[in-house]
């Protein structure tokens, strides 16, 4: 058998690992199990692909997503090896070869979803094979204090008993300690070896801003950014229901931007055609639920937009880790603001889980909101929440522009007061932000003239702030816990905290409304997908143009043609020869025979021009 350093030359092209991926490969390799923590885009698949090929066998590869199949076996046949996949979108004598296949020792990677592994049928179909490995793919799945949880990958944790003898890598882009911990319990993997790397994605540049007519903020920042016309780029804009999916893709497709709606209502052949545009075409932009993304190896994501409040940082930083897989420079936005408060609250609160699990999901929104209102680096408060310290970035807005504070103390006993008058004075009214604010300004309407309230003391004390500024006060106090959203309306009522402030005994400090910024990676320029310049950049164009032809007649994404680095390094060392190809960084010695003459060719073409 060849040796990891073999198979990533010859097979991957690449003349180094990367990182942890050396000792990982060797754990496997050498029959060890392994839990492995790496940000998307950090090189997660080679470390059970390479030991695959190295050691005796089929690898077993547990993938929860059952659309991205063929396209992750193609990508790996694209580079001669031996890959199949079982799941119910084939025809029995489909299965029946991949059947006879495993049997026979012909291939090196068989994919299967946790629903199917979890059948007996298949487990004896294992059973009478070798196994390489066994490699449990997103693996945050498993734990029920993660944000993706999947009852199926409950069962996995019987492979252990099942084959003890075959060494099995847990692998997954995002968890805090308490996710690590119920990963490495529920899938038996105590005596594994440990990998946390990094989560510092620094090619991300993280921006939130105040939510204020989203859909037109959503379409300002992707022009601005240039992520639209002629040099149209890949996107990803999530929405938290179908409806504002359907509302946002249509609004920007009026708008000139290539967008399609991406959610489980939608019939399962528009999904399919919807997924593989994304992944075969440039410049589409998919409007999603939270279940669109997970599994997708799509490298030149420019952008991932939220326009709704995710349920937490674990989620938010899984979906923005989308974006630039490549390392080449991207974005992350997300819109914000007191609605989206309200209603994560509310969704908490209405939750079947018991009061511990309600108290939980609490404490996840809390370091969600605590990352969107922070004055300091977006970055560190991010990656702080993983246990990891970094100095700031330089590449957040709240390191472009950082965000000046107050001292919120009078403003926010305003707010308490009035909360607190209602509710004692007023026989236990509760109210939400809106009429909170009418109060504060003044304004008379026929609701709080029905109900009096221009006689509350309070009434007419905020003219100070104008009603957005009002929104930001509210919606901080709420982020630190000194007001609380209540039942299906979105009431809002005091917390213990609150006494301390309206006693004087506590100062409360925040930050001011943060203008829009543009990241520093754009500056407003057009983005093109490189940054190469120049007869480099018009190279790599030209090598873009025939990588779309060939993907598009072997109806296969772009990416696992080549990657985007692979081709600014062709565009850059110009290699005249089949040797000299061989050394670019991706090309190993299939996609050399197969694409090596026809890439040359078209270099030799420019070069003679």
């Amino acid at each position: 058998m060849p040796d990891q350093y073999e198979v990533l030359r010859k097979v991957f092209g690449y003349t180094d690992f990367r990182g942890d991926q050396e000792q990982i490969i060797r754990q496997v390799v050498d029959g060890g199990d392994a839990v492995v923590l790496m940000p998307t885009g950090g090189g997660k698949s080679l470390c059970y692909q390479v030991p695959a090929l190295v050691r005796e066998g089929c690898a077993i590869v547990v993938s929860p997503l059952i659309a991205l199949m063929a396209d992750q076996v193609g990508a790996l046949r694209q580079l001669g090896v031996s890959a199949a996949y079982l799941n119910s979108t084939q025809l029995p004598e489909e299965r029946a070869e991949v059947e006879r296949a495993f049997l026979s020792g012909q291939l090196d990677l068989l994919y299967v979803a946790p629903e199917r592994l979890s059948q007996p049928a298949t487990r004896q179909l294992l059973g009478r094979g070798t196994i390489a490995l066994i490699a449990i793919d997103e693996a945050h799945c498993v734990s029920q204090w993660g944000h993706d949880f999947r009852p199926d990958y409950l069962a996995l944790g019987e492979l252990a008993e099942l084959w003890p003898q075959v060494p099995r890598i847990a692998l997954t882009a995002t968890a805090t300690e308490r996710t690590h911990t119920e990963i490495t319990e529920r899938l038996h993997l105590e005596n594994a070896r440990h990998f946390v790397a990094s989560f510092d994605r620094p090619n991300i540049s993280y921006r939130i801003e105040p939510k204020d007519r989203v859909q037109q903020q959503l379409l300002e920042f992707i022009r601005a950014e240039g992520f639209a016309g002629d040099t149209a780029l890949t996107g990803i804009v999530y929405a938290l229901s179908r409806n504002s999916v359907e509302k946002i893709a249509q609004f920007l497709c009026a708008n000139g931007i290539d967008a399609m709606p991406y959610h489980a209502g939608l019939d399962a052949q528009v999904r399919e055609r919807t997924l593989r545009r994304f992944l075969r075409e440039d410049g589409v932009v998919v409007v999603a639920t939270i279940a669109f993304g997970m599994g997708i190896d799509k490298p030149d994501v420019r952008f991932v937009a939220h326009v709704d409040l995710p349920k937490s940082v674990e989620g938010y930083y899984q979906e923005t880790g989308r974006a630039g897989r490549d390392g080449l420079p991207s974005v992350a936005w997300m819109a914000y603001g007191l609605a989206d408060v309200v209603q994560q609250r509310r969704l908490i609160d209405m939750s079947d889980g018991d009061q511990a699990h309600r108290m939980a999901q609490g404490r996840l929104l809390d370091a969600m909101l605590a990352l969107c209102e922070t004055a300091t680096c977006r970055r560190v408060q991010l990656l702080r929440y993983f246990g990891q310290e970094i100095e700031p970035c330089g590449n957040c807005d709240t390191c472009l522009n950082p965000p000046a504070t107050w001292d919120g103390t009078v403003a926010s006993q305003k707010v308490l007061s009035t909360v607190w008058r209602l509710d004692r004075e007023w026989n236990g009214q509760r109210y939400g932000a809106g009429h909170l604010i009418d109060i504060l300004l003044g304004r008379s309407n026929q609701r709080i003239e029905q109900f009096g309230h221009d006689r509350l003391s309070t009434y007419g004390i905020g003219t100070e702030l104008d009603a957005n500024a009002w929104k930001g006060v509210i919606r901080q106090l709420i982020a630190q816990g000194l007001l609380a959203p209540h039942g299906d309306y979105g009431v809002l009522t005091l917390t213990e905290a609150s006494a301390a402030v309206l006693g004087g005994r506590q100062t409360v400090i925040l930050r001011e409304e943060a203008k829009r910024v543009r990241s520093r990676s754009s500056s407003g320029a057009k983005r093109t997908a490189t940054e190469l310049s120049g007869e480099d950049g018009a190279l790599f164009e030209a090598l873009r143009r025939w990588r779309a032809a060939v993907a598009k007649e072997a109806d296969a994404p772009a990416y696992t043609v080549f990657a985007n680095k692979t081709l600014e390094a062709l565009a850059q060392v110009r290699p005249g020869s089949l040797d000299e190809l061989l050394t670019v960084s991706g090309i190993g010695q299939a996609k050399a025979d197969k694409y090596g003459e026809a890439v040359l060719a078209v270099i030799a073409d420019f070069d003679a021009a």
